[in-house]
């Protein structure tokens, strides 16, 4: 009840949204042009969504699906991953880099994590490795890319795929690379939330001229890659089956919206950059406060400002910290609760309680901040207020100790 009334007293505050997409009438003007268009599923925009993205970030193939985790799985099919492999991916991720590895009947191998950037620690990777261990998925949590050189080498030595998950890290670079060039599979989210939308969807860059002829065909039944071009006037109706393949196909209007927000993309990062600026301006001089680490040989895309708390100088814990935020006005969220604690990981893989302690300690002091284009300056000092107030609130007060002068 107590809870219930001090929510009620602080409604007329400002209201600070996690997140609100940063479409406007641009998309709403290319979707309507496709609709007029009279084709609405894969097609011609899908097909310059693809070309256009390739370009955008330096590979030589780009092939649109209908979500991020459409992606691993085509990704992982195609890498030729299958039951009774082992597939290493760290345990701080969203369960659908886990799942996408059940789909092709291999085994999810989770691994902890680096403490300052909350990636995949390749050290840890290293020593899971089994005979059975045929890939690696490196997540670059929240835009930040993962150590791809150690994680390359490590790909080299054992011979193993190496599939990117780069749901966050549109765009990112890695040492004068950008993500989406520099693993064999890249896998991006277009899902609501990301840097990129088109409400769902995805896509998948390689090099691998082969391997993205096999995601083609089956991202749409197996059937034969020009398929959808017997519904056009002078199309056939006659189509092969060539594999038993997947729904997993982007449609037009989707990839309308996807060319604008494209367009947008360097623009979006440059704003939600000055928007982590401003925050860690502020917070880095509380000792409290632990500000996110981008190591200086890669940039970030920004899709999160993860903040983690020093919880030995409070009085509450992280989900007190959330709920005094939300109190002023304030959403926020977690990334991630690692897999392992999950029900269904300790069930079906036999996981406990303190098998990950890094990513178990830093799940237990992090939040993420609300940082997205459109974000009013109001907004950004609303968020930065509420954070120090609720530090002023929860901080553990230390005395300060005075030594007289010794009497002459």
């Amino acid at each position: 009840m107590k809870q219930k009334e001090e929510l009620k007293n602080t409604s007329n505050e400002m209201q600070v949204p996690f997140h609100r997409a940063p479409v406007g009438e641009e998309e709403v003007q290319a979707v309507s042009e496709v609709i007029r268009s009279g084709w609405l599923t894969m097609g011609p925009k899908t097909f310059e969504f693809e070309k256009e993205f390739a370009k955008y970030v330096g590979a030589q193939h780009a092939v649109a699906v209908s979500t991020g985790t459409a992606a691993l799985h085509l990704s992982l099919e195609a890498a030729g991953i299958q039951a009774g492999d082992e597939v290493l991916l760290p345990t701080t991720t969203f369960t659908a880099t886990a799942e996408a590895v059940t789909y092709v009947g291999a085994q999810p191998v989770l691994v902890d994590i680096d403490t300052d950037t909350m990636n995949i620690d390749p050290e840890d990777a290293a020593r899971r490795i089994t005979p059975k261990t045929k890939a690696i998925i490196p997540v670059h949590l929240g835009g930040q890319p993962c150590d791809m050189d150690e994680i390359q080498a490590l790909a080299r030595v054992h011979r193993l795929r190496v599939v990117e998950d780069a749901a966050h890290a549109l765009p990112s670079e890695y040492r004068g690379k950008r993500v989406g060039q520099i693993s064999e599979f890249t896998c991006f989210s277009f899902y609501a939330t990301k840097t990129l939308t088109t409400g769902e969807g995805g896509m998948i860059t390689t090099d691998n001229s082969e391997a993205a002829e096999r995601m083609r065909l089956m991202r749409l039944h197996g059937i034969e890659r020009d398929a959808w071009k017997r519904y056009h006037g002078d199309g056939s109706w006659f189509y092969d089956v060539l594999e038993a393949g997947f729904k997993y196909n982007l449609t037009d209007f989707q990839s309308a919206m996807g060319l604008v927000q494209l367009a947008k993309s360097d623009s979006m990062r440059l704003a939600r950059e000055a928007i982590a600026r401003r925050y860690t301006d502020v917070f880095s001089s509380h000792e409290e406060l632990v500000i996110p680490k981008v190591r200086q040989d890669r940039s970030t895309s920004w899709h999160l400002y993860i903040l983690r708390l020093r919880l030995d100088r409070l009085k509450k814990d992280r989900n007190g910290f959330i709920e005094a935020l939300q109190r002023r006005g304030v959403g926020c969220s977690v990334h991630f609760i690692p897999l392992h604690l999950h029900p269904y990981y300790r069930r079906a893989h036999g996981h406990q309680r303190g098998d990950f302690p890094h990513a178990e300690r830093e799940y237990h002091s992090c939040l993420s901040l609300p940082i997205y284009p459109g974000m009013t300056e109001l907004e950004i000092n609303h968020v930065i207020s509420a954070v120090l107030n609720t530090l002023a609130e929860f901080r553990i007060l230390r005395a300060v100790a005075t030594h007289a002068n010794p009497i002459a």
